[in-house]
């Protein structure tokens, strides 16, 4: 069974690059540093060797799209995030804006010709012209003077703002010359732009809650500094301001790698691996090309970071998801990225692993940013054919102490069969679901017994009403209700572990007490556990309750979320199906069963109109909630058993 080692400390980076952080050395070290990157400029004979017909649906929607109007965020997008809490309506332009500046440039560098470089000009300087680089999710205009309307003088650095200026900043490299002689001023606007809006609050203020300065490290830490980090060394050209910018970015990048468990297992889930820990990896990839070796990245951390995908994958595009995350893996991904570090360090199952997604979406995909477009263009990553290459070894278990997750396989190294996830952790993590003890089983694969994930983001999501959200709330996940409580929030809300598994026996006891704001963790106890012997999943809750407290009922309940077509017998048992997921063509589902046979089910369904969720589960979800008999209100015990049902 993959497990982290918790015993083990990670050295720090500016441990490990002691004096060469410092501002004279660094600013030695980058001296020439545009020359040394991996993408290189369209001058380069390199792109001569790149061909339009080679960039798939990228090639083509950038040709649809030349000479149409451009997406145009209006001041009234902005406003709808204080007004209704919308958040895509702005947001969704911004992005396809960008996305269109993204194959344009991609087409600019590689065709060579004077319309695309015009559509490229076009793009850059609408940014340029943009009022606000943040997202109006993240601006504090309205918290701090009540407008609607950006504050041009007082720029928000945020995801948005690295976003953009990280942008500006690859183009930059790449077509630099070009728009020198095709659109004179427009590289000096550029420039100017990225020091107002970035750099200059990025070294005047320590007040950015991103920066981790209170403790509180989560993945906006290395996606705004890996992105800053671009912009210093491709638009900063004073040396003394470059070094002290790409130092501070160093810095950051130390406190989130300090913030990450020796078990390199990252709270926000997979689906935020991406954009936190994998922004990481890229940052300091970037580094040690800026640097010709110098700032050498290798650090104990980064193989547990870069197993960590892998170890939370289901099947297919399936994965488990925990807190914001979707089940089914996002398009658009660096699996390229991935690759590059697991072959670095010598890791052949994150190596096969990433190649066979690299396999089925070889296209560059402008939703992952220019930089990472650019990068697979670029790369000449060393990736066997599929025939040579060593084949996936998924192990058939992983156990991360660190956030108390457990994924347990039926079959060694295979997907096949029934695979159980199991979650302790706490309710005070980033981007936190009350999930608290949840369970996940899938079926060669595929989700049956599901977390439901991420829903849209809106200003309630981030806001105080945050589980007055369904998807939010453990009530909608597959954990207990005792006397019909919701779980509670904060670090204090907590499993303890008293069985921790092995890969002898997959097994996790969890003490559930605390999360509820009970005396005792062990006034609830569930195990879960994976039966190679009989081919089943055990989920056992045992409780001993207190009186009910004044906010809670007389019930006790055991909730569970299934996706699919779901079938209540009448014999103390259940049918669920994937019929009715989308893209799902298997007919493989589970039999349930449960003791005691008593138990009175209720079922609940959640007809889902937010295509975040709908996209990945269908129509609905169903709930089925098992109300224990009266006589086992105080002290009692209830087992679900699951079995593959063909």
């Amino acid at each position: 069974m993959a497990t982290g080692n918790a015993a083990v400390v990670a050295p720090h980076l500016l441990a490990e690059w002691s004096g060469k952080t410092d501002a004279p050395p660094l600013a030695r070290s980058l001296r020439g540093a545009r020359d040394r990157l991996t993408v290189r400029p369209a001058s380069d004979a390199g792109w001569q060797h790149l061909k339009l017909a080679s960039l798939g649906q990228l090639a083509t929607e950038a040709v649809e799209e030349k000479g149409t109007a451009w997406p145009q965020p209006l001041v009234s997008h902005y406003a709808r995030y204080f007004r209704d809490g919308n958040r895509t309506a702005y947001e969704g332009l911004v992005a396809r804006r960008q996305q269109r500046l993204t194959r344009a440039v991609v087409m600019a560098a590689i065709s060579q010709e004077a319309d695309w470089l015009d559509e490229v000009i076009d793009g850059a300087y609408l940014l340029c012209e943009q009022s606000s680089w943040s997202w109006a999710a993240h601006d504090d205009v309205f918290t701090r003077a009540g407008d609607v309307v950006p504050d041009r003088t007082r720029p928000y650095l945020d995801l948005g703002a690295g976003e953009v200026v990280a942008q500006l900043a690859w183009l930059d490299l790449v077509l630099g010359d070009a728009l020198d002689e095709r659109a004179p001023g427009l590289r000096k606007r550029i420039r100017f732009e990225t020091h107002e809006r970035v750099i200059r609050p990025f070294l005047d203020r320590l007040d950015w809650h991103w920066l981790g300065l209170n403790g509180d490290v989560h993945n906006w830490n290395p996606w705004i500094h890996s992105n800053i980090i671009v912009a210093a060394l491709l638009l900063v050209e004073d040396a003394q301001l470059q070094a002290q910018a790409v130092g501070r970015c160093i810095e950051g990048l130390d406190r989130f790698l300090a913030s990450v468990p020796a078990d390199g297992a990252i709270d926000e889930g997979f689906a935020y691996w991406w954009n936190g820990a994998g922004r990481a990896l890229e940052g300091l990839a970037l580094l040690e090309e800026a640097t010709a070796g110098v700032l050498n990245p290798d650090l104990p951390i980064i193989r547990e970071l870069v197993a960590f995908p892998h170890r939370m994958h289901l099947g297919g595009n399936w994965f488990l998801n925990v807190a914001d995350g979707p089940a089914r893996a996002q398009q658009g991904l660096p699996w390229d990225m991935l690759h590059r570090w697991a072959f670095r360090l010598g890791d052949s199952d994150a190596a096969a692993f990433a190649a066979t997604f690299m396999d089925a979406a070889p296209d560059p995909d402008p939703r992952s940013g220019l930089g990472r477009v650019l990068t697979q263009l670029s790369s000449s990553t060393a990736r066997l054919e599929p025939s040579k290459r060593a084949q996936l070894r998924l192990s058939w278990g992983t156990w991360l102490p660190s956030v108390q997750i457990m994924v347990a396989r039926q079959t060694p190294g295979s997907t096949e069969g029934l695979t159980l996830a199991a979650k302790g952790g706490h309710n005070g993590e980033h981007h936190n679901h009350r999930d608290v003890g949840s369970v996940v089983v899938a079926v060669d694969g595929i989700p049956l017994l599901v977390d439901a994930g991420q829903p849209t983001y809106t200003a309630q999501t981030f806001g105080p009403d945050r589980y007055g959200i369904r998807a939010m709330q453990s009530g909608w996940h597959s954990v207990p209700a005792p006397f019909g409580l919701e779980q509670g929030t904060g670090q204090e809300f907590a499993a303890t572990v008293l069985q921790a598994p092995t890969s002898e026996e997959p097994t996790l006891a969890l003490g559930l007490g605390a999360a509820y704001g009970l005396d005792h963790p062990e006034q609830w106890i569930r195990t879960s556990l994976l039966n190679h012997k009989t081919g089943s999943v055990v989920i056992d809750d045992r409780w001993n309750l207190p009186s009910p407290p004044p906010e809670g009922t007389h019930d006790v309940d055991v909730t569970y979320l299934l996706a699919g077509t779901v079938r209540v017998g009448d014999d103390a048992t259940a049918t669920v199906t994937p019929v009715g997921i989308p893209t799902v063509s298997s007919t493989k589902g589970l039999h349930l069963r449960w003791k005691p046979a008593t138990a009175v089910v209720l079922v609940d369904e959640w007809h889902l109109d937010d295509p975040l969720l709908s996209d990945i589960w269908g129509e609905k979800l169903t709930r089925l909630r098992f109300r224990m008999p009266y006589e086992n209100h105080a002290a009692g015990v209830f087992t679900l058993t699951l079995e593959e049902n063909s």
